[in-house]
């Protein structure tokens, strides 16, 4: 699969914020020892290092913020004390600096039919 041009690489860098949420999601489960997946887990190293996401990886990324968003009505959602599942899995996938970069970069890809 190729990716479409229509977004650089540097577009498709995740952002500083975005690596540092995901860092914040793999503290929070090492420590309150649940939440998120072990394809979450990998999102976070992946999201870390900043690599270049393809087509595929932003389209994995805006449907999981979409079907997950319902989560954060869920108990304990940003309790320091005791943070839900859910709010360790958000982290994992870049929380809502990521949420708002793959929104603008599902649009795009959405505009040119990829």
């Amino acid at each position: 699969m190729i990716d479409h041009p229509v977004l650089s690489d540097d577009e498709r860098t995740p952002p500083q914020a975005v690596a540092e949420a995901a860092q914040k999601g793999l503290t929070l489960r090492a420590i309150h020892r649940r939440g998120g997946t072990e394809v979450g887990v990998r999102r976070a190293h992946q999201l870390i290092a900043q690599s270049p996401l393809s087509d595929r990886d932003i389209k994995s990324m805006y449907s999981y913020f979409a079907r997950h968003a319902v989560d954060k009505r869920g108990r304990h959602w940003a309790d320091p004390a005791k943070p839900s599942a859910g709010y360790i899995a958000w982290h994992l996938w870049g929380g809502e600096p990521a949420r708002a970069w793959i929104d603008d970069l599902r649009a795009r890809l959405r505009d040119v039919g990829a």
